[in-house]
């Protein structure tokens, strides 16, 4: 297919996809590492599986966008985010899973609108795999003692600061 044939807005979301799933393997990477410091060697295990995963689905969008003669850019990283705790953790990844699940939904729809199968098709399959992480995220959060509360009503939630038994332990 060459590039003209492609709709800029299909590129611009791959780029997009790109740049979400390295933001995810930096994330995982980085709390893979932070847990072990814990001394949490299951949840340290779990966390590089779920660099690997995202990084396959990096993988797949530059083979995807070089298939398509386009050159593979991430535009920009989000940051690490940080939590005290394996539940706080969890629950920013589940928030990074929410932003890619909303960017595959809306690339799959995007393309059928524009009536391109093959690009819709793509973002469909990883729209399902992050939809499977998420579920998977969505049970971890709840052995650990809870679901993740939804929407704005957890920003009121509580009142005063945080803490944490895990204070001493490493952070940044």
């Amino acid at each position: 297919m060459s590039m003209d044939a492609i709709h800029p807005r299909v590129l611009g979301l791959l780029g997009r996809a790109l740049s979400l799933e390295l933001t995810a393997v930096q994330q995982y990477m980085t709390q893979a590492s932070l847990v072990g410091l814990w001394g949490d060697q299951a949840s340290s295990d779990r966390f590089r599986e779920e660099t690997v995963e995202e990084l396959q689905h990096a993988e797949r969008i530059v083979q995807h966008m070089l298939s398509l003669g386009a050159a593979p850019a991430a535009s920009q990283l989000q940051p690490v985010t940080h939590a005290p705790d394996l539940r706080g953790l969890l629950e920013q990844n589940a928030e990074l899973e929410e932003q890619l699940v909303s960017h595959y939904d809306e690339a799959s729809r995007f393309c059928r609108v524009i009536n391109d199968q093959a690009n819709g098709a793509f973002f469909q399959a990883l729209l399902e795999d992050e939809q499977h992480h998420m579920a998977d995220l969505e049970a971890w959060l709840k052995e650990l003692g809870g679901c993740r509360p939804r929407g704005y009503s957890r920003y009121g939630e509580g009142s005063g600061p945080r803490r944490s038994v895990l204070s001493e332990r490493a952070s940044f």
